[in-house]
């Protein structure tokens, strides 16, 4: 591991990525942004206009379309120079700036929505057949009217349109703390060397085989979070809050409601998940106890959860090699695939490596006529293999809807966003187990499985259990405080983990260090989509090409049709239960398999 992060000018160029396919010169970042505004400005000439006639309303659509293409332009590249190095002011000063035309189009546009409801279904067919060009709009202005009974008049729209960037304020917050703000101290390893700590480090300490090193940073990077418990607890209330003023504004019975509407999905698909996760939660307290078993331990703690069930067994994997081993094992998605894959890692789409001030994790973003770009922290273990082919999926997703679609269609929807990701996590197990060079090699692989699974499908789903329990709690007057949030946390790492788990104390603080909270309900469609991927995965080994097409199909959609639509163009039905049995079942086999292979 490496014992210093380097600053961002000392990190190799070709590990970094060139977002200067957006802009090559910023003047041109500042000459679009002026654009945008002065685009903004020209909204208030069609206001009360759309709904008398089929003319305003193709020529505000039009407006809208040209806006997004550029604000997409401008946002993606302050947002991704501001990630590549979070305590450069520069960039925070283009970002907000770039935020703040955000919020400006938002409210200078906030009265074409409620002016298109007032168009009568009679008017609107008739403005349909008198101006085709308005076919290329006509998606959108359903979207816009299925929402029709939650949108509020012009003057109100306007109101909370403007309250958009203080209602982002406890994200922007939380972000500041926890990637730019919040230091951590060096710990000892088993050898007494220092290992400093960081949020993009703490998981490869939690992998090492070292169980000094792992209980040490542990306990000190939870005892950080811990330290500023009322601020992540007043910023998490004040994101819990302002999910709560919006719903209850737009007439929603509940917060989480009005999350899953807004992604036309039904509450049901996530009240069936919830069922069928604890209806197999036997499953995942298996696994508990074999991980228990294999690391020959008297107790398992929380911080025996990242680390191999394999302790003599370890792979490191270098970013070539990782670069390599996608290439073969997305070879079932065909040459077109791939080319545009390897264009990636040719032409520098990606950003590779940790350094001093970047933002943690990993995320694929989008821009539209540009290409998508991924933002990584590789660390050369396994998991970031798995890391760097489920952004990919994000990419690949971004790329083909982007040249099939229009940005009015492009955009897909949270809920079908995580599908592509992980089909290609899946379809990479399938290689490296079939491919693995010794037992040892495929009982670590399949190790790799049952952990992702557990931190997708059982995690993901213990996350959205909190985020839902702790939004009802809000709703019904409850105060979220730091120890009421704790409880309701620890309580849930009990019951998930089971008997055989001790749930240190300090596991009841990591639901400070969870950015998705502030992503709206966001973490449930994880779980939803990887038991949709594992079905894909299934189909595209088994059937080929057939399999294959109707995938791409599917990436190509963007969002065209509602959500589950979109799936069951890929053979996936989420309106059943069946593919999160059938997936959950997956997990007992793999279970089996590793008892198999390690008795």
């Amino acid at each position: 591991m490496q014992q210093k992060l380097p600053k961002r000018d000392e990190v190799a160029k070709e590990l970094t990525w060139r977002l200067e396919d957006i802009y090559d010169d910023e003047s041109k970042w500042e000459s679009e942004l002026n654009k945008v505004n002065e685009l903004a400005d020209k909204f208030a000439s069609y206001q009360g206009k759309i709904s008398k006639d089929s003319k305003s309303l193709l020529e505000v659509s039009k407006l809208a379309e040209e806006v997004e293409l550029y604000l997409d332009r401008v946002y993606g590249y302050a947002h991704m120079r501001e990630d590549q190095d979070t305590a450069n002011s520069k960039y925070q000063g283009m970002k907000q700036r770039a935020l703040s035309t955000y919020m400006a189009v938002s409210e200078k546009s906030a009265f074409i929505d409620p002016e298109i409801l007032q168009i009568s279904d009679a008017d609107l067919e008739k403005f349909y057949a008198e101006t085709p060009e308005l076919d290329r709009y006509k998606r959108k202005i359903a979207e816009t009217r299925r929402l029709k009974e939650h949108m509020l008049d012009a003057a109100t729209e306007a109101l909370l349109a403007s309250a958009g960037e203080m209602q982002g304020a406890s994200q922007k917050a939380y972000g500041m703390l926890a990637n730019a703000d919040l230091k951590f101290p060096s710990v000892k390893d088993s050898k007494g060397e220092e290992v400093q700590l960081s949020n993009g480090r703490f998981v490869p300490t939690q992998m090492s085989k070292d169980r000094d090193l792992r209980k040490a940073s542990f306990e000190a990077f939870y005892g950080r979070y811990e330290e500023f418990k009322n601020t992540w607890a007043a910023m998490y209330d004040g994101e819990v809050k302002s999910r709560i003023f919006e719903a209850k504004a737009r007439k929603y019975g509940s917060a989480f409601e009005a999350a899953v509407d807004h992604n036309d999905v039904s509450p049901a698909v996530c009240d069936s998940l919830f069922e069928s996760i604890h209806d197999n939660m036997d499953k995942m307290h298996r696994y508990v106890t074999l991980r228990k078993k294999l690391l020959g331990v008297d107790e398992l703690h929380m911080y025996d959860v990242y680390v191999g069930m394999l302790p003599d067994f370890d792979m490191k994997v270098s970013y070539e090699e990782a670069k390599e081993l996608s290439l073969k094992a997305l070879a079932p998605l065909g040459e077109d695939y791939l080319e545009v894959v390897k264009e990636a890692y040719e032409n520098r789409w990606i950003d590779v490596v940790e350094n001093e001030g970047k933002r943690g994790g990993a995320y694929s973003s989008g821009v539209y006529n540009v290409h998508p770009y991924m933002l990584l922290n590789y660390n050369d273990t396994l998991d970031d293999v798995f890391t760097l082919v489920h952004e990919m999926g994000h990419s690949m997703h971004t790329w083909y809807s982007n040249k099939a679609q229009t940005i009015v269609d492009a955009g897909y929807k949270i809920f079908v966003a995580e599908v592509a990701s992980t089909t290609n996590e899946v379809l990479l197990y399938h290689y490296m187990k079939d491919n693995a060079k010794s037992k040892e090699e495929k009982a670590f692989i399949i190790n790799h499985f049952l952990d992702s699974f557990k931190g997708t499908m059982f995690r993901q789903t213990m996350f959205e259990e909190f985020e839902r329990k702790t939004c009802e709690m809000a709703e019904a007057g409850t105060p979220l405080t730091a120890e009421s949030l704790y409880d309701v946390y620890l309580e849930l790492n009990k019951q998930y983990f089971g008997k055989d788990m001790i749930s240190d104390p300090q596991i009841g603080w990591e639901w400070c260090r969870i950015p998705h909270f502030y992503y709206n309900f966001y973490v449930y469609q994880y779980a939803t989509s990887f038991a949709a991927a594992v079905a894909i995965a299934d189909r595209i080994l088994k059937e080929g090409k057939p399999a294959v097409d109707q995938y791409k199909k599917f990436l190509s959609s963007g969002c065209t049709q509602d959500p589950v639509s979109l799936l069951k163009i890929a053979g996936v039905d989420l309106t059943t239960k069946a593919p999160i049995d059938s997936a959950l079942a997956v997990f007992g086999e793999a279970i089996n398999e590793m008892e198999e292979i390690t008795r």
